[in-house]
């Protein structure tokens, strides 16, 4: 299943933040330096890309967005080369520059795709160049649909307050790629994206992710920031939120060439997935999959809104369904729920499967993307209906079950009723046959203190396995 992006192009967002030009000088190495025990690169090719928070616009550029970008360069030939490349790149600026500043360059020396050194070209603005821009504000902020703040630590966002303050009078979201360890700085902001190395420099070392995401939820309290988006590195990342539970999603990068600049892929992608308008999960979505296109280039790079798209319709095509243990089956809720999929489960003895199950699970199925049926073992079964039950073996019950279209996972239980499996899969709706209270459906409480719905569908009328039965032994009678 492919779920459609949305329409990057209606989006304006502003980036303010550290700008930097990233050269790569590459070329082959076949002999160590008689001068020294270091590798003698023959340089043969050279690449200049945007950095830092000029790379976060182009990637909202190629994205399809309207970007303008605000920071510091220096009157210098770097600085030319960025303010040419935001041009080929149709990227709006407002650039500020001072005599003692010299534009952040890093040039990293490249042979058989392999770094082999980076050297950094920087100094840090002084409190004047810093404020530059500041005096212009209000009127960079206003028209826009969402600004980011891409702090790199380098000297141009020093006091993001103004900023901040700004957008949140005009009811303007703003997103922080953030670092140090005073994310005090940030208060107020709508969402931080922070890797896990980042947030533990705040909150503390933690031990667990259930620990790291409470102590996030905490910060987010602290410093009246809505959202925090944790990256993970290969565990995905996670969105924690002062409103709701926390949403976890696994990596989708499939071979990782370079992290370099992913941190903005992400921030980027996140934010023109917001700023028209896509909700929190949804976005995060989208920037997994973005992030994962990233990761599987060399250098700072962009993805396209058709990478991503292949990412995200790849992905959920890995899913394997039918027949499965609990534990699989909850590896892979997540990849649906990355999707944005709605989970329904349901659950019975399905114990001769007739026309009336079709329709009950088709009509079930109906009302979400995946369904999942919980099967009674044959254990389960003798002790709810007695010794002469079932008729058809569980293994066998769970191979028509799964055989059925609408159906994407069987799952046997043991117990009495599924509610293990109920609070273990969290479904969005949790659907019962027959004629039931729904407060009194076993599962109901949990599944509405997470957010789902308990829905009761009538059985077929005339249809069951026990008139079938009934019917048999009739027939089976009058023989004899």
């Amino acid at each position: 299943m492919t779920k459609a992006l949305p329409n990057f192009s209606q989006a304006n967002i502003l980036v303010i933040g550290d700008i930097m030009l990233d050269r790569y000088w590459s070329g082959s190495t076949s002999r160590i330096s008689p001068e020294a025990p270091v590798p003698v690169v023959r340089i043969n090719d050279t690449d200049n890309r945007l950095g830092g928070a000029a790379n976060v616009a182009k990637n909202l550029s190629a994205l399809g967005c309207h970007v303008t970008l605000c920071g510091l360069i220096g009157n210098d030939e770097a600085g030319i080369e960025v303010q040419r490349i935001l041009e080929a790149s149709q990227i709006k600026s407002s650039l500020y520059s001072t005599p003692d500043f010299r534009t952040i360059t890093k040039l990293r020396i490249i042979s058989q795709h392999q770094q082999l050194i980076r050297l950094d070209f920087e100094d840090s603005p002084n409190s004047t160049s810093s404020t530059l821009y500041q005096n212009d504000i209000n009127n960079m902020v206003a028209n826009q649909d969402l600004v980011i703040i891409s702090d790199y630590a380098k000297g141009t966002v020093t006091d993001c307050q103004p900023i901040i303050d700004a957008c949140n009078k005009r009811n303007i979201t703003v997103l922080v790629d953030p670092k140090g360890t005073d994310f005090a700085r940030y208060s107020g902001a709508s969402i931080l994206t922070p890797n896990l190395s980042e947030l533990e420099g705040v909150v503390g070392k933690t031990q667990s992710l259930e620990e790291a995401f409470e102590k996030a939820g905490q910060l987010c309290s602290e410093l009246n920031i809505k959202s925090i988006l944790i990256t993970l590195s290969e565990k995905g990342m996670a969105l924690i939120s002062t409103d709701a539970a926390p949403f976890h999603i696994p990596t989708q990068a499939k071979e990782v060439f370079d992290v370099t600049g992913a941190g903005d892929t992400v921030i980027a992608s996140l934010a023109a997935s917001l700023a028209v308008g896509a909700e929190s999960q949804t976005a995060m979505r989208v920037a997994n999959a973005a992030a994962g296109v990233a990761v599987g280039k060399i250098g700072t790079a962009t993805v396209t809104p058709e990478e991503i798209q292949s990412a995200l319709g790849d992905h959920i095509h890995k899913l394997e369904t039918g027949v499965m243990p609990l534990d699989k089956l909850l590896k892979q809720l997540p990849l649906c729920r990355s999707e944005g999929e709605k989970i329904v489960f349901t659950n019975g003895c399905f114990d001769l499967i007739h026309a009336g199950h079709i329709r009950y699970l088709q009509q079930a199925a109906a009302l979400g993307d995946r369904l999942v049926i919980g099967v009674n073992t044959d254990t389960s079964i003798r002790k709810l209906k007695g010794d002469s039950r079932p008729i058809v073996p569980q293994e066998e019950r769970m191979e028509v079950l799964a055989s059925l279209r609408c159906v994407d996972w069987v799952i046997p239980f043991e117990d009495e009723t599924p509610i293990e499996l109920i609070t273990k899969i969290l479904p969005d709706y949790l659907v019962k046959g027959g004629d039931y209270q729904v407060e009194k459906i076993v599962g109901y409480n949990e599944v509405k203190s997470n957010g789902g719905e308990t829905v009761v569908m009538p059985f077929v009328s005339g249809c069951s396995t026990t008139s079938i039965i009934e019917k048999i032994q009739s027939l089976k009678d009058q023989e004899t």
